[in-house]
């Protein structure tokens, strides 16, 4: 049985942005003390996870927190000078409370300046656009996110659960590549492998930043026949090289060529420094497969 390679401890975002992680933290459930959240970031750095993934929107209850999330890493980091250049900073931004999305160039100038005083930087490495604006003309985005570039607040932009055509005419109008796609993606949403948005990443140079890796909790507690069949598939690998079906999950998606980096969710500090153990499971091509075989609910053709 031919075995598929081992990730790579590190990739670029995109095609010539910092070299991160093969795991991402992200904090939509960061919450708590400073001292709480300085644990999590140092479990995640102790473990040589140092893309950090948040957004202004997180920790945001429907009427109060926008910007928690932020604030309180940015606290963090303001706390221990040492903390931020061991770190990469990946923030998104333009969903804009109670309105659902605002991305017009006053509104994302202002959004990006939040975020920085929040984070307490004066710049991020990675800056997302969180959802499409369907009133903006991507045009006018692009404008609006290149003048942070050139003026310094941000080195690379990437967009998240944008659809392939709203990427392909964004990208359209920069005059810069954009770095990365962050959309859903894991062994119970398997949509990207087959409708052409990792093929577009791959052809794009685009890095793919896959949020809820773990289906949103149901690899942890399947639900249904479709969700029982995966987790049994991982538990197979999982069995085989000693990790859990967690790390089996991540390990999977990052055995893909595109570079799929799955973005770590718990707020567990031991989670967190498991998920680093991803890197080393190696897959056969028949075990991959029936990872998928099992997600379809039906054979391949």
């Amino acid at each position: 049985m031919s075995l598929l390679p081992l990730p790579a401890e590190q990739l670029p975002l995109g095609r010539d942005g910092p070299d991160v992680s093969r795991i991402a933290w992200g904090m939509w459930r960061l919450a708590g003390s400073r001292e709480e959240a300085a644990r999590l970031v140092a479990a995640a750095l102790d473990a040589g996870i140092n893309l950090l993934d948040t957004a202004d929107i997180y920790g945001f209850d429907g009427s109060t927190g926008f910007g928690d999330a932020e604030t309180l890493l940015g606290e963090v980091l303001a706390a221990d000078a040492g903390l931020r250049s061991r770190t990469v900073l990946a923030t998104k931004g333009g969903i804009r409370p109670p309105l659902p999305y605002d991305q017009s160039p006053a509104y994302l100038a202002e959004a990006i300046d939040a975020s920085l005083r929040r984070l307490q930087v004066d710049r991020v490495e990675l800056y997302q656009i969180h959802r499409p604006d369907i009133l903006a003309h991507p045009q006018e985005v692009a404008r609006a996110l290149e003048a942070a570039v050139v003026s310094g607040k941000i080195g690379h932009l990437g967009v998240s659960n944008f659809t392939l055509a709203q990427i392909d005419t964004l990208q359209h109008f920069f005059t810069v590549p954009l770095a990365t796609t962050q959309p859903e993606i894991s062994p119970l949403r398997i949509t990207c492998f087959e409708n052409g948005e990792l093929d577009q990443a791959m052809r794009l140079g685009l890095r793919p930043l896959a949020w809820s890796p773990l289906g949103g909790g149901r690899l942890a507690q399947p639900q249904d026949e479709r969700d029982h069949a995966v987790a049994a598939a991982l538990d197979a690998i999982a069995a085989d090289q000693g990790v859990s079906r967690t790390v089996a999950a991540y390990s999977w998606l990052m055995a893909h060529p595109a570079g799929i980096i799955p973005i770590v969710g718990s707020q567990r500090p031991e989670r967190i420094a498991e998920a680093a153990q991803a890197r080393t499971v190696r897959w056969t091509r028949e075990q991959w497969y029936a990872v998928l075989v099992a997600a379809r609910g039906e054979r391949l053709p």
